[in-house]
């Protein structure tokens, strides 16, 4: 392969540490009411099931905000429709530190949701222009770490800033950092005008509405939409309650939980490079692309999974730890694993169209899990059903991998009549 230019190689460095920093924001933002859960429930007056629908509702809004996001951003770029993105989530993550109620709480979320939607199919849009197809796992991997990083950094650093200035404060903080992140995105990010050279695709017509409806007569599009939403089901489940979790059925103190936090989250961050980076290795030894990029998510589904049933039931809370760092690492390299395998299982032009509507059955799926958990902490009183069944899950969604994602997918070759 071709070594290529270093203005190239020097951009495609800035792309991916602004890449990273923008899903560390993108996922501490969504991360603080989990943060000030606590907190919300007091000054607002409300209980574990009415949290659970103020953590849900983002994931709804953010699940269907991906059905026009793929497209937007197949269509426009990443520079206006992830930017965009940016700005809008941030500008809500600001509002919701200043919500009187819970209905303006509500609103927040549910914008904040619709702006968050574009910045993961953006990023996988991005390294599809930037990278050739046997190179994309491993900075995808490197970017998807910001969902494993920022739920580690972003813990002490929230909590912090909530012991230090309230939970509003923390809300207002976080969304002016966003907005500040996407001034610079829109000073540096520049499509690339496509060609032949490193095997990056020569620039296509955009995708149409027809042929981004045909890609649904795909069993491999069905195959990663509902496995997908296995995998976003065990993520959201710990980067919602979590907290509450360890605090709750573990007995931590909040400053406690703050440090109890960062282990699992760095065995995802490295999860999510493992996933990438296994993926890359194999399609470079031979291994047909749609096995190589199915090996990580399957073996990463499966053997998390299983890790999440001893977290519910041991009695040690070292071992739960242990347990639920070994299920992050698995569960996010099988992250990892979908984002490569949707940028490489059809042609760059179709790449965030595929990952779009992957992410919305991830978030579609995944936004019970939050609202789930609530209702069945608030009957029992413990995590120990809502752990067993987000493993049970994750297995199920490894099978749906294993036996429906079989073959390539391509926008003209299955075209709505």
């Amino acid at each position: 392969m071709t070594r290529p230019p270093r203005g190239v190689r020097r951009m495609r460095t800035t792309l991916l540490v602004l890449l990273v920093l923008i899903g560390i924001v993108n996922y501490i933002d969504r991360s603080t009411l989990a943060i000030a859960n606590s907190s919300v429930q007091e000054e607002f007056g409300i209980g574990p099931a009415e949290m659970g629908l103020l953590l849900s509702v983002f994931s709804w809004a953010y699940a269907f905000g991906q059905l026009p996001a793929g497209g937007l951003l197949d269509r426009f770029g990443p520079r206006r429709v992830l930017g965009g993105g940016l700005l809008l989530w941030s500008i809500a993550q600001a509002a919701a530190g200043l919500a009187a109620n819970v209905k303006q709480m509500l609103v927040a979320r549910v914008f904040l949701g619709l702006g968050e939607a574009p910045a993961f199919p953006g990023g996988a849009k991005v390294v599809a222009t930037w990278y050739p197809k046997e190179s994309r796992g491993t900075p995808i991997g490197i970017f998807n770490t910001a969902s494993t990083l920022a739920p580690a950094i972003g813990p002490p650093l929230l909590t912090w800033l909530m012991l230090s200035y309230g939970w509003r404060a923390m809300f207002v903080i976080a969304g002016v950092a966003g907005i500040v992140l996407a001034l610079v995105w829109f000073a540096v990010y520049r499509d690339r005008p496509r060609s032949d050279e490193e095997g990056v695709e020569a620039a296509p017509e955009p995708v149409s509405l027809r042929e981004w409806a045909g890609l649904l007569r795909h069993r491999s599009t069905w195959g990663m939409i509902l496995g997908f939403s296995g995998v976003i089901y065990s993520v959201y489940l710990y980067l919602t309650w979590l907290p509450a979790y360890l605090e709750g059925e573990r007995g931590l103190s909040l400053a406690q939980t703050g440090v109890a936090l960062i282990v699992p989250y760095l065995a995802g961050t490295l999860g999510m490079l493992a996933g990438g980076g296994v993926g890359d290795l194999l399609m470079r030894r031979g291994v047909p692309t749609m096995l190589a990029r199915k090996i990580p998510i399957c073996t990463g589904l499966l053997v998390g999974g299983l890790c999440t049933v001893p977290v519910a039931l041991v009695p040690s809370t070292a071992l739960a730890l242990l347990c639920l760092s070994l299920a992050q690492f698995f569960i996010n390299s099988a992250s990892s694993g979908a984002w490569s395998l949707a940028s490489t299982v059809g042609t760059e032009r179709i790449t965030a169209s595929l990952g779009s509507l992957q992410n919305f059955g991830g978030y579609f799926g995944g936004a019970f899990a939050p609202l789930i958990t609530g209702i069945i902490v608030e009957r029992t009183g413990s995590f120990v059903l809502a752990l067993l069944s987000a493993g049970a899950i994750a297995i199920l969604a490894a099978l749906s991998y294993a036996f429906l994602v079989r073959d390539p997918i391509g926008a003209d070759d299955a075209p709505v009549p």
